[in-house]
């Protein structure tokens, strides 16, 4: 990324937080309200604050182990699924009505289901969040692997590979971009849920400290959650992008051909032979 993107970015940002700071401390108060809204000081004092205390840390570290666990659950689980039902017909008559059932479901919607099926609320924060991110990587693996073109596979196949060599050599590394698509939406989509999740089932985590701080009235420590919160997807997300970009980048690149301009010629009729 070029030094002009980078601080075109960094610029982005700033005017955010200075329009924050400028109707919170002015009490802007039209259609918007932002009267009760804390300023950006008493957000990062409030930060501060947390970033001291023992608590906080713990918070963080229980909301990333969920996180880990469910994650990684979903996405080994998700591309296995993903590559059976692209691939084998009695895997998609099997698995395919179930998926294309339980996919519109929202995961947060699982708590009921979480709290009578498992024992402890640990075990249904992490279904919860493997519920999550299973679904688009389900999908996002079943289309890159149904996109790959054939060829790559008869040839292995002509040249005496079986479907285990087939498997491993053309379709899940032809598939790799599409896979980390949805890995990277998956883990986004698993902050939102083990977030509610916490909040509603919780008893450590950065989702439960924010709803605590919301039931004392505690804005700035709301907001100290949400910052935290936002911190934690970008993370999370970039470094996932960041693995599908290593992963993917033995793939060949379309070169881009610069745009020039060229003069416009007329065409000349062509002349007719003199009898």
């Amino acid at each position: 990324m070029s030094a002009g993107r980078r601080l075109l970015r960094a610029a982005s940002l700033a005017a955010a937080l200075g329009l924050w700071q400028l109707l919170t401390s002015l009490d802007v108060d039209l259609w918007l309200r932002f009267e009760q809204f804390p300023t950006v000081g008493e957000v990062a004092s409030a930060l501060a604050d947390r970033a001291g205390t023992a608590e906080y840390w713990q918070d963080l570290g229980f909301s990333l182990r969920r996180i880990a666990i469910g994650f990684l659950l979903a996405a080994v689980l998700g591309v296995a699924t993903g590559t059976a039902v692209a691939r084998s017909r009695w895997a998609d008559d099997l698995l395919g009505p179930l998926i294309e059932v339980a996919r519109p479901v929202p995961a947060i919607a699982l708590v009921p289901v979480a709290i009578l099926l498992l024992p402890t609320n640990e075990q249904g924060i992490v279904f919860i969040t493997f519920a999550a991110a299973f679904f688009p990587v389900v999908v996002s693996t079943r289309h890159a692997v149904r996109a790959l073109s054939p060829v790559w596979e008869e040839a292995v196949l002509t040249m005496g590979g079986g479907r285990l060599r087939v498997l491993f050599s053309v379709v899940l590394p032809g598939a790799l971009p599409g896979i980390f698509g949805g890995l990277s939406v998956g883990v986004g989509v698993s902050w939102i849920c083990v977030i509610s999740a916490e909040m509603i089932s919780g008893e450590y985590g950065v989702g439960y400290r924010t709803w605590q701080a919301y039931t004392v009235v505690d804005y700035p420590g709301v907001f100290v959650g949400m910052v935290t919160i936002g911190a934690l997807g970008w993370l999370t997300s970039t470094a996932v992008e960041l693995l599908g970009g290593r992963a993917t980048n033995w793939l060949p690149r379309p070169a881009v051909r610069p745009v020039t301009r060229r003069a416009f010629t007329p065409a000349v009729p062509a002349k007719e032979p003199v009898a």
